[in-house]
Order: C-alpha cells, then structure tokens, then sequence
C-alpha cells in the first residue's frame, strides 16, 4: 500500500557534495512506495548541529551523519542499538518521535555485510564464519572502530593487527579487544611495518582515505609476476588468494590498492558495498514508523541469516539500491 505522507530526510556533513546516500535512500523510497519522501544533502558542521536538531519540525524523519558529527550527536540523542552505546558513534538518528532524537549505528553491519556478501558470491573465500580469523585494519580512527566491531562477530579466533601512521595515538580499539580477550587478540604497528600481516590476512579492512593507501598499493605485486620487486621497485606484497580487501573509500573506484589487490589474486570489496549495506539498515530504521513499527526493535539485520538468502537483507530492496547506486557511481 502506498504511503502518501510528506517526510523529510537528509545526510548531513562538510563536505557533502559528493555523497550518494540521497541516490540510496531515494532508490529505497520507490521500492517502498514512499510516494512524499524525500532525501537531501545539507552541509553542516559541528558547531551547527545541536541548533539544527532542535529547529527540525514533526516532517522530519531520519538524519545520516557523516564524521565527525557521528561522535558530536551522540550528546544530543538517545543511543538505541547495541554499537552505537557501546561505540558512541552512531550515523543514524530516528526523528519524529516522543522521546527525541534516536540514535542508531548501522556502520558496523555495513562492513560485516559487504564482506559477508563477497564472500558468499566469490570462489577462492576466507574460511566460514567460526574458525580463526587474520585481520589487518588500516587507520585506528572511528572508521576503524565500526571495522573492529564487524569483524568481532565473523569469528570465535581472531587476531587482528592494527596499522596506522601513529598506532598508540587511539586506545579505543585496544580497549574494544581487551574486552573480548578470550577470543580477540589485537596488534599495533606503523603502515610500513604492516607489510608482512597484511601478506598473511585473511581479511584486509582499509579505513585510509582516498589514496592515502596508494603508496602501500605500489607494494602488491600481480599474481602473474611471481616474486619479482614491485612497482616501486621494493619487495613485493602478495596477498594469499582469495583474501579480501574492503577499501571503505569508494572514489575513485576502484581505488589503487583494490585494483592492484584484484590483480594480485585477492578479492576486492568497494567501499559502495559497506555504504549500501549501511544505507539499508538506516532506511529500515528511518522508515518504520510509517509502516507501523517501531525504529528501536526492527530486526535489521536478522540474526543467523545470509544476507544472500532474501533473510537478513530484503534482497528486493537490496537490488534496488545496489542498482541505483552503480548507476551513479
């Protein structure tokens, strides 16, 4: 049934120009049949946020955050799903409510999706879900953070090793792993000394921005160039077949390192699959009053599913949006 009610949504940021949330999130609307809504781009900043959320009248549903308003709004809003009180971080804020802003993190299943999604439509993947795990995450900002969470729940083993230009500069993630010391172990270093964790991983999460990874790039050697030096004329970096990268930066795309990644026999995830995966459970939340529910218990993702099975993810409303966005990409 159609529902015909003006309401407005908005992805909030500086710079905001590029983002593609509003192709999403309009894609969703169609599907859905939300024939009064609709999706903008607004600029704003830190400073600007708190006077913006109390001016919003009742025909404002959602809001997505882009960094660093993701930590800003979480003093302005109500943390309602397990990552955003436990991370306070959080993308997503329901509007429209009683009880004011509702702040929700769907970053952390848009990574463990997009990577869940690969692997499940590529031959040469990581072991299943349930054995040990190798993980190198580049970058130990709040990107970095969402990776550490998704990955916490693809594995009962997990070693992780965190690599970045200062990597005692955040204790966030070391705080996040010492927590689950039974089964996560965690490792620092500086990128250049990343080289041989990332040749063993199973899974490579890249939270670098734009070219910010280039010069590690140049280290990966093609597959079909065996063990001659690499395109800086260093010792190559060859990644074990059929381990996956996910570079969370989706322009260009795709990046250096995911081309070279693909070439070297690894398989690359864009950064568009984490922002689609995210943009799904920000519409399930945005939207669920209007369709008679409540954000704060929408099951979203569905626990125990595959995301390829129609279960976890609407797989109508996936294909839509994933259309719509490489359409725009």
């Amino acid at each position: 049934m159609p529902i015909d009610e003006n309401r407005r949504c908005a992805v909030l940021g500086k710079p905001i120009g590029h983002s593609l949330s509003p192709v999403l999130h309009q894609a969703a609307y169609r599907v859905l049949d939300l024939r009064g809504w609709r999706y903008d781009r607004i600029e704003m900043d830190e400073d600007g946020l708190p006077a913006f959320l109390s001016a919003l009248d009742d025909g404002w549903a959602g809001l997505s955050l882009t960094m660093p308003l993701k930590r800003t709004v979480m003093t302005l809003g109500t943390p309602c799903d397990r990552w955003s009180s436990e991370l306070r971080v959080a993308n997503t804020v329901v509007l429209g409510g009683d009880d004011g802003p509702l702040l929700f993190n769907t970053d952390v299943d848009g990574i463990r999706l997009a990577l869940s999604h690969a692997r499940e439509h590529s031959r040469g993947s990581v072991q299943p879900v349930g054995d040990r795990l190798d993980v190198v995450i580049l970058g130990n900002g709040n990107t970095a953070l969402s990776a550490l969470a998704a990955v916490s729940m693809m594995a009962r083993d997990l070693h992780v090793v965190v690599a970045a230009r200062h990597p005692e500069s955040r204790t966030t993630l070391r705080d996040f792993a010492r927590q689950r010391s039974d089964r996560m172990t965690l490792e620092t270093t500086v990128l250049d000394g990343s080289l041989r964790c990332i040749a063993e991983a199973d899974i490579v999460i890249s939270t670098l921005p734009a070219h910010a990874a280039d010069p590690l790039a140049r280290r990966v050697a093609p597959e079909t160039t065996g063990n001659v030096t690499a395109q800086d004329g260093t010792a190559p970096l060859t990644p074990k077949r059929g381990a996956m990268l996910l570079d969370v930066a989706y322009d260009p795309h795709p990046s250096l390192l995911g081309h070279r990644w693909s070439q070297a026999g690894g398989l690359s995830i864009g950064g568009e699959e984490m922002l689609l995966y995210q943009a799904i459970g920000q519409v399930h939340r945005m939207t669920a009053t209007s369709r008679g529910g409540d954000p704060r218990t929408v099951s979203w993702p569905r626990e125990g599913f595959s995301p390829t099975d129609g279960h976890e993810v609407d797989v109508v409303l996936e294909n839509a949006m994933r259309t719509a966005l490489w359409e725009a990409m």
